[in-house]
């Protein structure tokens, strides 16, 4: 089946008005979006982001937008001809409409994410992929699932570069903010004896331990918890220490935060590789660094990212 997917442009002081004549039409499984969710978002979630493109800001200045879906038939065609009517009688409401082919909209995406190599060594291939290792390389099976780390973001790539270049075999690996679990599970595949990884999501959890088993690796090799790096102090009880390298792929603001927390979980002489520092932030979170003691041994930069691995 065919949809005509349906935008409903307005002001914020019809917003409620617009649902709730859509509703009363049997319109159903509305997409709304406001300004003011847009802002709160941004506002109540920093650990999620440190860099929100202006153009993006732009879009959302003063929109509140309502999307739905009706099928591409004749009845459709009638409750899109009484909407436009209904959309008429409000003065701030423009209505603009597409046609949209049915699509398995669950699995697209996976058509961009191919295999890739990085460093000397890895190659992370997504799960569905049937393509075979090239031969040097370790592999790397991935599905991300729903949380982030594909491998396709510069900050993830700098810090498997990094991990390819310093797991030599037998290394104890700490992965804050671990995601899709990437990061830890590749140091894994790269001959690190075992490894700690949490995430401030809980969805972490299944899926670094699917990713995990995808690769062939164990409970008894992996552990993985959901919790505040920063604040949970149970959490970092849990982690123990001795470790050989500490990677926290995050963002400048939680970064700066753990920096005067990590040492205590290394062992004299580890690593600690923190990545996700967007450009403009780079130079101060190495003042932080710096200021907490740590020396940068490395700066790596990618696409406007930045990574150090200190000691």
């Amino acid at each position: 089946m065919n949809w005509i997917e349906v935008h409903i442009d307005t002001c914020p002081g019809e917003l409620d008005d617009l649902c709730a004549r859509l509703e009363s039409q049997g319109i159903t499984g509305l997409v709304i979006d406001d300004e003011a969710d847009f802002k709160v978002f941004l506002e109540n979630n920093h650990q999620y982001w440190d860099y929100v493109d202006d153009d993006l800001l732009q879009e959302k200045k003063g929109l509140c937008r309502v999307t739905f879906y009706l099928s591409d038939d004749p009845d459709g065609q009638r409750q899109l001809a009484d909407i436009e009517k209904m959309a008429g009688t409000l003065p701030q409401a423009h209505l603009s409409r597409a046609a949209v082919q049915d699509a398995d909209w669950e699995n697209n995406w996976k058509q961009f994410y191919k295999p890739m190599e990085i460093g000397d060594r890895l190659i992370v291939i997504p799960e569905w992929e049937s393509a075979g290792v090239p031969e040097g390389r370790v592999a790397l099976r991935l599905n991300p699932g729903l949380t982030f780390g594909t491998g396709s973001h510069a900050t993830t790539r700098l810090c498997l570069r990094a991990l390819d270049a310093h797991i030599h075999g037998g290394e104890r690996v700490l992965d804050l903010g671990c995601g899709s679990g990437i990061l830890s599970i590749a140091a894994l595949c790269l001959g690190a004896a075992e490894a700690f990884a949490c995430d401030i999501d809980d969805k972490c959890v299944d899926v670094a331990y699917e990713n995990a088993a995808i690769n062939g690796i164990g409970k008894d090799r992996y552990t993985v918890r959901w919790g505040n790096v920063v604040t949970d102090r149970a959490l970092q009880g849990e982690f123990g220490g001795e470790y050989d390298i500490v990677v926290a792929n995050i963002v400048a603001d939680v970064i700066i935060g753990i920096s005067p927390q990590v040492r205590p979980f290394l062992k004299k002489g580890g690593l600690f590789l923190c990545s996700g520092i967007i450009d403009t932030r780079a130079e101060e979170v190495a003042d932080h660094l710096r200021q907490d003691g740590w020396e940068i041994r490395e700066t790596n930069t990618s696409e406007g990212w930045y990574s150090f691995l200190c000691r």
